[in-house]
């Protein structure tokens, strides 16, 4: 004859703290792929503003790499017109008809000859700085194919995992659904209260180092004893999580009086 079903009587309570603590550990397990799932698409939106970044850069780069040019353009036309300048002073030179008008044209091409001195000045300034940026502009055009392959890659590995991930949660799912046919219905609408209020989705935590897996505080001796007991379901009275023993939580090896 087959066994008749437990009913919600028949079921200890450490068969109740069982199916609670399995719970949680499915539940937890389908946050971590959430948390996967989340942090992939972060990390490929932070390559996509650093890819805009880096294209903003370049045109900027493009922009002063046209501005320098056009000046090294200009101060060597301001060099040929002062050279046009002094060949020019230099003829009249010739036809003055004192030494006044002589003095003058001497200013002239010394002031003209200034002035190319300066413009060459500025053509090696302009010239430095043109090459910095195009070195600059070519690091920055390799730091760009860089980002556009790990971006490419960033997509393929999120798409594989949300694909593998998918499939997961679907199979992790059903195992909940099953494990919560094990729990009453006070004690789950319990748990899922708890999870939801809950910064890390823990509403079942084991007693570690004499401390709830929770909030961190402290239990007293004799509370342990009775979480120990297995007796009947002990909450946190500093956060309100349920507590389990290490042993049922499997983190120490049962005991052989257990």
């Amino acid at each position: 004859m087959a066994t008749e079903p437990k009913t919600e009587k028949e079921i200890s309570v450490e068969e109740k703290l069982r199916a609670l603590y399995e719970l949680q550990r499915v539940y937890s397990k389908i946050d971590e792929i959430r948390n996967l799932r989340d942090e992939l698409p972060l990390e490929v939106q932070d390559l996509e503003d650093e890819i805009i970044g880096l294209n903003t850069r370049l045109e900027n780069y493009k922009n002063e790499i046209a501005e320098l040019e056009a000046a090294i353009k200009a101060k060597k036309l301001e060099i040929e017109q002062a050279r046009t300048k002094i060949e020019k002073y230099k003829e009249q030179q010739e036809n003055v008809r004192n030494n006044r008008e002589y003095d003058n044209l001497s200013k002239e091409i010394e002031y003209q000859t200034l002035e190319i001195e300066l413009c060459e000045k500025r053509i090696k300034e302009y010239t430095a700085a043109l090459e910095a940026k195009k070195a600059e502009q070519q690091s920055t055009m390799e730091t760009l194919s860089e980002r556009r392959l790990d971006l490419e890659q960033k997509k393929g590995e999120l798409n594989e995992i949300i694909s593998e991930t998918k499939q997961e949660e679907e199979r992790l799912r059903e195992q909940i659904k099953q494990i919560e046919q094990r729990v009453e219905p006070r004690l789950l609408t319990a748990f899922k209260r708890i999870r939801k209020n809950s910064r890390n989705g823990l509403s079942v935590v084991p007693v570690q180092r004499d401390a709830c897996g929770g909030c961190f505080n402290k239990i007293p001796a004799q509370r342990q004893l009775d979480i120990r007991s297995r007796k009947k379901i002990i909450v946190c009275e500093y956060c309100g999580r349920i507590l389990v023993d290490p042993e049922l939580a499997g983190i120490v090896p049962p005991t052989s009086e257990s």
